[in-house]
């Protein structure tokens, strides 16, 4: 396979999510050794174990964790890696259900450090549920609608 033969241009790694034992411990690290800055955090109700979005640039967050890990790392609680796409014509789904993220139009946040407020926040599980519910802000518009699998 060559460049030539990928349907899209990968434009770097978005982001990276780990299954960490004690999350208030883990986002000590991160944020007072590693320089990371807090983003948002998900609840219990929203994530077994919540979740805590770290960034350290622009893009809403390069690494979150989920806690909830038993027993110290055995080398396998990568959750999942992201690629950022040019577009939503881009976004696709992985045959075998991997947790594979493949997105397009990550928030950004300013140097005031003001994010998207929970409220906004809508959980989309499919691409289809993704484009008919659009965050503020966010134009989901497939110039190919027969990317859908619904239609």
């Amino acid at each position: 396979m060559t460049a030539a033969d990928i349907p899209f241009d990968l434009r770097k790694i978005g982001h990276v999510v780990l299954r960490v034992t004690d999350l208030a411990r883990s986002v000590e690290f991160y944020t007072r050794v590693l320089g990371f800055r807090v983003s948002d955090v998900y609840a219990e109700d929203m994530m077994p174990g919540g979740m805590v979005f770290m960034r350290f640039g622009a893009d809403h967050h390069g690494v979150a964790l989920v806690g909830g890990m038993e027993g110290p790392s055995q080398g396998r609680e990568l959750h999942h890696f992201a690629f950022e796409v040019a577009s939503l014509d881009d976004v696709f789904r992985d045959p075998d259900g991997h947790w594979l993220e493949i997105y397009w139009g990550l928030d950004q946040v300013g140097p005031d450090g003001a994010v998207r407020p929970s409220e906004q926040w809508d959980w989309a599980h499919t691409l289809e549920e993704a484009i008919d519910r659009p965050v503020p802000g966010q134009r989901a518009v497939l110039r190919d609608p027969s990317l859908r699998d619904d239609k």
